[in-house]
């Protein structure tokens, strides 16, 4: 089914494809102001981990997996958001969060990132379990910066191409500059600081009726464009497996995983082939001619394998 797909995507197709999935179309121009940088530079290891859609889905959804295993901010979601009525605009919305966040020009950034802390502001009640919550309390936005930043990682790590210590530990430092506008705290700033921070959290994460609500839910929403959503469920099997196996575990998460044999292989196949191509349309490719580069710059300049 994959190889069918793949041979399917004609340039125009895969510029449509890139645009529906990056979620940057028609929101934001990311090609204005010109000149304007965005809080990391294209040198950045960040520019490149984010530019692919493919492993940016399978990253965004194990990142909300994690982050609704915390039961103070699955009741904040599941309470204050859209996600269960529709989570296809949810996943949009967010995927263009990360977006702004990365190529977006400053300015741009620091207007969204301030609307995004005035809702957060609003956000509070009580779990289930009766503890109270607040949506900008700064364990919780640790939390949500740390998952989504080391799932982004991994998702391009395993299924785009190896990234070397040096450039790992390059990653998460860079997430501070545009953590700090969103209001977080003491992010994690390296792969040590991330592992801790999971270690701090895993004694308060635990399975829930909503974790398998979820899943249900991403199934059958119209999450990909049309070409791809036979894949839909390849990539949720592949966000849980990319979840540590003590959180996987914890969460009661491994029946919902398992990638059947040759999965694997094919999301790579199709994850490197998307990130061998640069579409002038998307986000990435916009924010490089904002600042003076050519749209191709980034798949010019790869991350060393």
């Amino acid at each position: 089914m994959t190889v069918s797909i793949l041979s399917r995507l004609t340039e125009k197709r895969l510029e449509s494809l890139v645009r529906g999935l990056a979620a940057g179309d028609a929101l934001i121009d990311f090609a204005t102001p010109p000149g304007e940088a965005a809080v990391v530079s294209p040198e950045s290891v960040s520019w490149q981990v984010f530019r692919n859609p493919l492993t940016m889905v399978i990253g965004g959804i194990a990142a909300v997996l994690l982050e609704l295993g915390e039961p103070r901010v699955r009741s904040g979601v599941w309470t204050h958001s859209s996600f269960r009525a529709d989570p296809a605009r949810r996943l949009r919305r967010t995927g263009l969060a990360a977006m702004v966040t990365v190529y977006g020009a400053r300015s741009r950034f620091e207007a969204l990132a301030t609307r995004v802390r005035g809702m957060h502001a609003r956000v509070a009640g009580t779990t289930r379990g009766g503890e109270g919550y607040r949506a900008d309390d700064p364990d919780l936005l640790r939390w949500v910066h740390g998952t989504a930043a080391f799932a982004f990682l991994e998702a391009y790590r395993i299924y785009v191409r190896p990234v070397a210590p040096a450039d790992r530990e390059r990653y998460y430092a860079e997430g501070g500059a545009g953590s700090r506008l969103y209001g977080v705290v003491e992010a994690p700033a390296s792969e040590a600081a991330t592992a801790a921070l999971f270690d701090a959290m895993r004694p308060r994460l635990e399975p829930s009726p909503e974790l398998d609500e979820l899943i249900a839910i991403l199934r059958a929403a119209p999450i990909l464009p049309p070409l791809l959503r036979p894949l839909q469920h390849s990539l949720i099997r592949a966000a849980v497996d990319l979840l540590p196996a003590a959180e996987r575990e914890r969460l009661q998460l491994g029946r919902h995983g398992g990638l059947r044999f040759g999965e694997a292989a094919l999301l790579r196949s199709a994850a490197r082939m998307l990130d061998g191509i640069a579409v002038p349309s998307s986000p990435s490719a916009q924010a490089c001619v904002r600042v003076g580069l050519p749209h191709d710059w980034l798949v010019r300049h790869p991350l060393p394998g």
